[in-house]
């Protein structure tokens, strides 16, 4: 046998032969964009690499070194960060993205993909149930309504849960009723439809009425039926406050019970009775997963919440809507037996009276009466002394003069609780605020503008309770997991691009509880589908958004 010497230049040969040392093809067809030069963070938590991105038809087609290549439009990103677009794991826009579609107040703090549906959804509806004007001719189905908002375009991408308290009102009303084997069979009937049209799951707020009306085994029974699609439960739990244990207890249970993944929505320890529970809390969920439940949440990470002043009252004094519940309150009778269950910590599951420090916990952000607009921004307790009568009677004769539509902010959770729930592996971001633009006449909390930027500036780069890598998974490729959104959230050749370009030294917030319309600061380019809607800080005004629909999505027949 004969041997032959490899000398270098055979070594050379071969690897010439095999492409090793071959330069880079030039792709047959140019870039529409290329990202040069930035510190990309993948979105999977691990530290940042420096490269090139290129995207084509909305896609990443590339990372690397992409100098030379051509290309139709170049961003400069040196020295700043790269990172997927965010997600913002519960969002309120599913109706006002119809009037607001570019939802300026997300796009600011580079939110690209929202979640819509706490427990009520803009579908199912009866005919004719949204009427006409600005939101459009109406619509019945998910199908209607996401087939409406592409014709109409949007600036980010949405999906959306299907609400069981809207499947229940279609089925029962608002009443405290149990539905009977063929009413629980036509509402699974409405979830399997809506997880055919598209929606991500199944959705329940257990403290907003009729809600709170309905037993485990309808939730259970319901989100089976969103199972069979691949979808998710998310929920926002019966209690967030004394009683929270057994409530994620029954979150669990459904989430075992139904074989489906569970998202508990914005977790929180309400009430300063129960500051410093967390701990427990976290240990409750991390036992659930080592059983093998597939369980998660999502936090806005602030100390405040915000909600209806009505939350305040029983879920019995709400039967009938808005309107009743005004007639309640003017009822000497029933005015009474609402300020005793008020009084009383047993009398229903989530009595938030009961967990606030004081009236002075809660503050006043929005009205529908211009003639109380001189009182946003003020606390409760400032508007008793106002009329001069005790906080109870403010809080009802506060709803009765708003036609009970005041929105507030309950300072009701600590900073300790808050930064545990945040470092938890399994917490995502979410904003529970609709995407919206300045307003004279609105008072958001500050979430609405600030919740992600705010996460970058406190939690990252001033208190170092996060490292920036790990702050991004949060809002990223973590929540896109949850979501099963299989194509985006990483940055990874082939997935849709949706990216930031941001400088992580100087991002910050701007919005407070008194002065919460401003938008956030720092995000440079935020792209949607590879289309730019912000470039070099400003707006463009693109609508490249697109509807999300989840696994269970059956496409309707040509």
């Amino acid at each position: 046998m004969r041997h032959h010497r490899l000398t270098a230049g055979w070594i050379t040969a071969i690897l010439l032969a095999a492409g090793a040392f071959a330069a880079p093809r030039p792709p047959r067809h140019p870039f529409d964009i290329v990202i040069t030069g930035g510190h990309i963070y993948d979105g999977t938590g691990s530290p940042w690499y420096s490269g090139d991105i290129g995207i084509r038809d909305g896609r990443i087609a590339a990372i690397g070194d992409l100098r030379g290549a051509p290309r139709r439009k170049t961003i400069g990103a040196r020295g700043l960060a790269v990172a997927p677009g965010f997600i913002d794991m519960l969002d309120q826009s599913g109706r006002s993205i119809l009037r607001h579609s570019r939802l300026v107040s997300k796009i600011y703090q580079g939110i690209t993909t929202v979640v819509t549906g706490e427990g009520t959804s803009v579908a199912p509806r009866w005919p004719g149930a949204h009427g006409r004007g600005a939101a459009g001719p109406g619509w019945t189905t998910f199908a209607q309504y996401f087939a409406q908002i592409q014709r109409r375009r949007i600036g980010v991408n949405l999906a959306s849960f299907v609400g069981a308290a809207t499947v229940r009102e279609m089925v029962l009303g608002d009443g405290d009723v149990q539905p009977t084997a063929a009413q629980l069979r036509r509402m699974q009937a409405l979830v399997r439809q809506a997880m055919r049209d598209g929606a991500v799951g199944l959705s329940t707020a257990l403290q907003y009425p009729p809600a709170p009306f309905a037993k485990t085994p309808e939730l259970i029974a319901l989100a089976r039926a969103a199972s069979e699609y691949g979808g998710i439960y998310a929920t926002h739990l019966r209690s967030e406050g004394a009683k929270e244990p057994q409530a994620v207890a029954e979150a669990i249970r459904i989430g075992r019970e139904a074989h489906i993944p569970v998202e508990i929505f914005h977790i929180k320890e309400a009430g300063h009775a129960n500051w410093g529970k967390m701990p427990q809390l976290v240990a409750q969920i991390d036992a659930a997963r080592a059983a093998g439940v597939d369980i998660f949440a999502s936090t806005y990470a602030y100390t405040a919440w915000s909600n209806g002043l009505s939350s305040f009252i029983p879920p019995w004094a709400h039967i009938g809507g808005a309107a009743a519940l005004v007639r309640n309150l003017r009822n000497p009778a029933t005015r009474a037996r609402i300020r005793a269950d008020l009084l009383n910590p047993a009398s229903w599951g989530n009595n938030d009276w009961q967990e606030i420090p004081g009236p002075q916990a809660v503050e006043i952000v929005g009205v529908h009466n211009p003639a109380l607009r001189r009182f946003e921004g003020e606390r409760l307790s400032q508007v008793a002394a106002a009329w001069h009568e005790d906080a109870m009677d403010a809080l009802f004769d506060f709803l009765i003069k708003d036609d009970a539509q005041t929105s507030v902010a309950v300072f009701g959770m600590s900073e300790p609780d808050v930064e545990l729930a945040l470092r938890q592996p399994w917490v995502s971001i979410c904003t529970d605020a609709t995407g919206t633009s300045p307003s004279p006449t609105a008072h958001p909390h500050p979430r609405a503008y600030g919740t992600f930027p705010r996460i970058l500036r406190k939690y990252v780069r001033q208190d170092h309770l996060l490292t920036l890598a790990d702050a991004i998974r949060k809002m990223t490729a973590l929540p896109a997991a949850q979501m099963r959104f299989s194509d985006r959230g990483v940055i990874k050749r082939g997935m849709w691009a949706d990216l930031v370009v941001f400088n992580p030294t100087t991002i910050r917030d701007r919005a407070t509880y008194n002065h919460p319309q401003h938008f956030a600061q720092g995000m440079e380019w935020v792209l949607v589908n590879g289309v730019p809607v912000i470039a070099q800080g400003k707006m463009t005004g693109a609508l490249p958004g697109r509807v999300l629909r989840g696994p269970g999505y059956r496409s309707p027949a040509p």
